[in-house]
């Protein structure tokens, strides 16, 4: 048999995606907040790009609405098909000269120094209070290094032998310092668990020796499952003494660092709006916040005049070609959430009127087939962004949950079980709370048909604790 080269073509097909399809495709699961950080990020590298004023020309506005229009119709795939043939000469003179805001005589600018506070956190806290402590140069060296390794719940995550091993310095000086450390306020910080920190709590209350030192010691797992009757037993005490000794505990407090952690507050900015206006759903998508992109003035008139030189004009198209990009993907973006949430108050008109009983199942597909677009793209456009309704406010994706059948009625959406199991169990008797096959039997009485299993995952996913954990004596 011979062996032999030759040459032969084929055809095939295959997508390629280009620097700017991958940045559209970017574009649409950016938060609100990374897509300012990004816009800004891009105003700084690419200065053709610049921020409108409030104040542009009304008949810009026009042109700029009629061009959305247009390109609304075009997916960005065919904006790159056509990018090479695209007219740049027209599309930078569709921006006029914007003149710069002046600045009103007398107005003063509030410093930073007026808008922000620091609070004291818990190393700081400490760190003074080890500096108002008289103690050694080594000793000193060695708090530093154990404060630095206490979380901020008020616990000393890392193991004494270790920090010691590691830091050169022997055990007995580790716990010596240790314990000046645990003298500090908040009381019980420093601790290595649960039983030390509220045993430092019980000595401070004066309870050393106490039948709640007791307790602490040799019974909190029974505790824990709130059996006052096996301490009772153990401790040959009545049992509402035993009740008067719990609540002794339970006022104790298990995270000492907690009044000094910085916990972050997020505020949420709805991308978009629904209201309702003389009986119908209105839909507004949320422009503040947003700069407004424009090509710069002075790089448009260096691109139109004579005097740039070839290599001038050349790096100027290439940051002209990749602004209009970000300008149009940031356009298409935006058509994109407007289209999504249209199709979600279409899908969701009962529950945005009546509130979570009527919400309906539904999924990715639902809307995709409703706006012809794929499903990955509406799942990337739900991601991290919020909807304002008047039923509060939400993330798109809520609105996205399996259903549950319904005996002889139509299913209901999985949320909206949740959100049933979570009123029965703030409606429980405290002393006799709902089990979880109390809850399914609750729900089949509603005609919803569910697993035993499946109430106890949404009772996790709600943070919900067991019947045992829920039970209160007092």
């Amino acid at each position: 048999m011979a062996i032999g080269m030759k040459q032969s073509l084929k055809m095939t097909q295959s997508l390629v995606m280009t620097p700017q399809l991958q940045q559209a495709i970017k574009l649409l699961q950016l938060s609100r907040l990374e897509l300012e950080n990004l816009v800004t990020q891009e105003m700084t590298e690419n200065p053709i790009l610049e921020e409108a004023q409030e104040h542009e020309d009304s008949e810009i506005r026009k042109q700029k609405m009629e061009e959305d229009a247009n390109a609304s119709k075009d997916a960005p795939e065919k904006i790159v098909e056509g990018e090479d043939s695209f007219d740049w000469q027209s599309y930078v003179e569709s921006y006029a000269p914007v003149a710069p805001t002046p600045m009103l005589k007398g107005e003063e600018i509030t410093t930073f120094e007026n808008i922000f506070t620091k609070t004291t956190n818990l190393h700081d806290h400490l760190m003074w209070q080890l500096q108002m402590t008289k103690v050694e140069k080594d000793q000193e060296r060695i708090a530093s290094l154990i404060i630095g390794n206490i979380n901020d719940d008020g616990y000393l995550n890392t193991p004494l032998e270790e920090l010691a091993a590691k830091e050169g310095f022997t055990l007995e000086e580790a716990q010596k310092v240790l314990t000046i450390i645990q003298s500090f306020d908040p009381v019980g910080v420093g601790s290595r668990d649960l039983k030390e920190c509220l045993l430092a709590q019980a000595r401070q209350l004066n309870l050393k020796g106490n039948e709640v030192e007791l307790i602490i010691k040799d019974y909190l797992h029974h505790l824990e499952k709130k059996n006052y009757a096996a301490i009772a037993k153990a401790l040959s005490l009545p049992m509402d003494q035993v009740i008067e000794l719990s609540k002794i505990i339970f006022e104790m407090e298990p995270k000492p660092g907690r009044s000094f952690s910085s916990v972050d507050t997020h505020y949420i900015t709805p991308d978009v709006y629904v209201y309702k206006m003389n009986g119908l759903y209105v839909i507004s998508l949320n422009e503040d916040g947003l700069p407004r992109l424009k090509i710069s003035n002075f790089y448009k008139n260096a691109l139109q005049g004579k005097e740039a030189s070839s290599l001038t004009k050349e790096y100027i198209q290439d940051k002209l070609r990749s602004a209009v990009w970000l300008i149009r993907s940031i356009h298409q973006r935006q058509r994109t959430i407007y289209k999504v949430t249209e199709s979600i108050v279409k899908h969701q008109t009962a529950f945005l009127d009546k509130g979570l009983d009527h919400l309906r199942p539904m999924v990715l597909k639902d809307v995709a087939s409703d706006i012809g677009m794929h499903e990955s793209t509406v799942s990337r456009v739900t991601t991290n962004k919020y909807v304002h309704t008047p039923q509060g406010i939400f993330e798109l994706k809520f609105f996205f949950n399996s259903s549950i059948g319904r005996g002889g009625d139509s299913d209901v959406a999985s949320e909206t079980v949740k959100d049933k199991i979570k009123k029965m169990v703030e409606a429980e008797d405290v002393k006799h709370p709902l089990s979880d096959q109390q809850i399914v039997e609750m729900l089949q009485a509603q005609n919803i048909t569910i697993a035993r299993r499946t109430v106890a995952k949404y009772r996790e996913m709600l943070n919900i604790l067991p019947s045992s954990k829920r039970k209160k004596y007092f």
